[in-house]
């Protein structure tokens, strides 16, 4: 982090000595791994010893290559904002928020993906203080208690967050002293007294760098120091503050994408939240780091016009995204009567791809059309995905991995390759990324899931207890449970999730709602357990909420229950044949109401009326 007082150069010195040592050491590794892994392909990358450093350095590298697309309205095209404005306005916010007492201050951000959102994150992370993003989903009194909890004295927010904060103002509980509109237009007089406009805010420190003013362009930055605090919240609702600092980040801008390659032609495509890390890491950092640019989708709504009028090239999602794009894509096949021809041409692209003859371009040109005509790779997180969908996307000419991380890892753990990856896998262990597995079952070599690295987090902010809960020396205990295999990581369920049997069993409800879900007719689900009456019986149960079109497909309109219950038992049963009598589901529940879910949209397992429905 920016410290709040500069200290001795020579001290300074020394820190940015060690700093520049461990980067090079970093890119050192990755090299000599290039020439005995043969998945560590793309070696187009550079030392990074702080995000300030990449992105000046990336600016000064593509001064005039757009770093951003965004459009001002949902009528109007995407315009560009180059690598050299943006660092302006970074420069100049960061230049007036010190010029405002502000350094080293915790200083959060809150709203949609957009420009004035990043440009306002890497002004504080690159030398006035400490980032903390906020969840724009969360409800006004959670807000407020993570501002406390933060100790942030500033916050940059979405104009429509202008009433809350008034009230949090009011409220007078949080340590915040100055309220920042990050309004994207001029207008001074759609401001209330408490606020200032960040476009306000640059002009200040505009005229102020204009002047000689350099505090900001020499801050002093230690890259194990705090510099962005990230809270997250598990589907219990306790939200711990996860300290990451620029050696976190620098590793993960660094090592990834040896296994992937990003080069500056690469359009990203913004649409998952980008308070949270996997975003602001993958989709935001990294792309800047390679010289990429990024463009931000209007909201889901607008996933498929926004990827047409913005061509991107990569396309980083959850896996409802990508399986419902997938399914979208045969169910048009299905009601067109065109599904055997597709298989059919896909069997044939198979065998010609072989011979490097790729006929996907002929054929499957109206299908990448849905991913914007340019799509070359989709990075799917956040939860384990269908291995048939990965392969199945790729069979359309579009590269598709899967990758493995946790906040705590800022968040990359593993990431499966282009070249030689499993798509049954959760990721790989890219060189740098070490993991191990303890307590492991003896027959099924499953136990729990430790990481280590340069990327692991410093602690738990102001929860020693909490940190020492999880850390052993330099290892993270994800309480993520799965095995090894050849430096692939396979998971298959949370620790605190495990249902053990009456007989000591363990039953991962992940691994059943994930052979549950690649049957059409389900939406969602969740696995559990319950009450069976005996002392020596376990009842493994599902709840779901059918997927209506396809119940209209197979059974019509104004089906009944007791049709659908019978095609969720069809599923059902047919997982069920292949498990182990203590792994069978015994009783399935219709749901019609949503899911109670977490700003990230997973279900909270341990809300009873989620468990409720109508037994079938």
């Amino acid at each position: 982090m920016a410290y709040k007082e500069r200290i001795p150069q020579d001290e300074y010195e020394r820190i940015v000595a060690r700093d520049k040592a461990r980067a090079q050491a970093m890119i050192d590794m990755l090299f000599e791994s290039h020439k005995t892994d043969p998945r560590v392909k793309f070696m187009n990358i550079r030392p990074m010893v702080t995000i300030k450093g990449m992105f000046e350095e990336s600016a000064a590298q593509w001064p005039d290559r757009p770093a951003f697309w965004e459009k001002p309205s949902h009528k109007e095209p995407y315009q560009m904002i180059t690598y050299n404005e943006a660092l302006a306005r970074v420069n100049a916010l960061g230049t007036a928020l010190l010029a405002r007492g502000l350094a080293g201050a915790h200083i959060s951000v809150i709203g949609d993906n957009s420009y004035h959102w990043a440009t306002a994150y890497l002004a504080i992370v690159c030398g006035a203080g400490v980032v903390v993003p906020l969840d724009k989903e969360l409800p006004q009194d959670e807000i407020e208690q993570l501002l406390v909890n933060g100790d942030v004295e500033a916050v940059f927010y979405d104009r429509k967050f202008a009433p809350m904060m008034e009230q949090i103002r009011e409220h007078g509980k949080t340590g915040v002293r100055f309220f920042i509109n990050n309004q994207r237009n001029t207008e001074a007089d759609s401001l209330k007294g408490f606020e200032v406009s960040s476009n306000a805010l640059a002009t200040e420190g505009e005229a102020l760098l204009t002047a000689g003013n350099r505090e900001f362009l020499d801050a002093q930055i230690d890259a194990e120091r705090l510099g962005i605090l990230l809270f997250t919240a598990g589907t219990t609702g306790f939200a711990k503050g996860v300290m990451l600092n620029h050696r976190n980040i620098c590793a993960e801008m660094m090592i990834p994408t040896v296994v992937i390659g990003i080069v500056p032609e690469d359009v990203f495509f913004s649409v998952l939240p980008v308070h949270h890390t996997y975003e602001a890491t993958c989709g935001f950092l990294i792309p800047l780091a390679q010289g990429s640019s990024i463009a931000y989708c209007e909201g889901l709504r607008y996933i498929v016009d926004n990827l047409s009028e913005a061509h991107p090239t990569v396309f980083l999602g959850v896996p409802l995204i990508f399986e419902n794009l997938y399914k979208k894509v045969w169910q048009n096949a299905e009601k067109g009567g065109k599904a055997d021809t597709l298989r059919r041409v896909i069997k044939i692209n198979n065998v010609t791809k072989k011979v490097h003859i790729d006929l996907g371009g002929l054929f499957f040109k109206q299908i990448r059309e849905l991913f914007g005509g340019k799509m070359r790779l989709l990075i799917c997180g956040g939860a384990a995905i269908d291995p048939a969908v990965v392969d199945g996307i790729k069979a359309f000419g579009v590269n598709t991995v899967q990758g493995y991380g946790l906040t705590e890892c800022a968040p990359i753990a593993a990431l499966n390759p282009i070249f030689g990856g499993n798509s049954a896998s959760a990721g790989y262990l890219v060189p740098g990324f070490d993991a191990k597995i303890v307590d492991a079952d003896p027959e099924t070599g499953i136990g729990e899931i430790c990481l280590a690295g340069q990327h692991v987090m410093m602690g738990y902010y102001k929860d020693e207890e909490a940190t020492g809960e999880v850390m052993e020396g330099e290892w993270f205990h994800t309480g993520d449970y799965g095995y090894l295999k050849d430096r692939f990581v396979f998971i298959t369920g949370r620790k605190k999730n495990v249902i053990i049997t009456k007989n000591g069993k363990n039953v991962y409800p992940e691994e059943l709602e994930y052979l549950l879900s690649r049957h059409g007719i389900i939406g969602e689900l969740m696995v559990f357990e319950v009450e069976s009456g005996r002392s020596d019986d376990t009842i493994i149960a599902a709840t779901i909420i059918p997927d209506e079109e396809e119940v209209v497909r197979v059974l019509g309109e104004n089906a009944d229950s007791e049709a659908v219950g019978k095609l969720l038992w069809d599923a059902v049963n047919a997982v069920n044949e292949g498990q182990p009598m203590f792994k069978k589901i015994r009783k399935v529940y219709l749901r019609s109401e949503p899911f109670d879910v977490t700003t990230k949209k997973t279900i909270r397992r341990f809300v009873a009326e989620n468990r409720s429905g109508a037994e079938v």
